[in-house]
């Protein structure tokens, strides 16, 4: 995960985001001090167009990985991360149940 400032300008505040790939999973707002977490990280957050730097130390709190998350290797080698209710595939964004649950669940 890595902290990023917005420098783009114009109409993009400099807020601060929490990105985790292409995932958003919080931002602080440019002049607060408090952090906004999503319910559900955004997934497909985009970058093109926009200058970011990082930001070091992290103003985020460091968020407690599942005891009970793991990782699995999809048929066609993509990387998803499972938990007790939940899966990153496509099956389960879609249909809310996929095979990495019944195997690991």
């Amino acid at each position: 995960m890595q902290a990023l400032r917005e420098t783009t300008g114009g109409l993009f505040p400099a807020h601060i985001y929490l990105i985790d790939g292409n995932n958003l999973i919080s931002y602080i707002k440019k002049g607060e001090t408090a952090a906004f977490y999503f319910k559900n990280p955004i997934k497909g957050f985009d970058k093109r167009g926009r200058k970011f730097e990082e930001v070091t130390p992290s103003p985020f709190k460091q968020l407690k990985k599942d005891a009970d998350e793991h990782t699995v290797i999809g048929s066609k080698g993509q990387t998803y991360t499972v938990t007790a209710e939940s899966c990153t595939c496509p099956g389960f964004t879609y249909r809310g149940t996929c095979k990495h649950l019944v195997k690991h669940g």
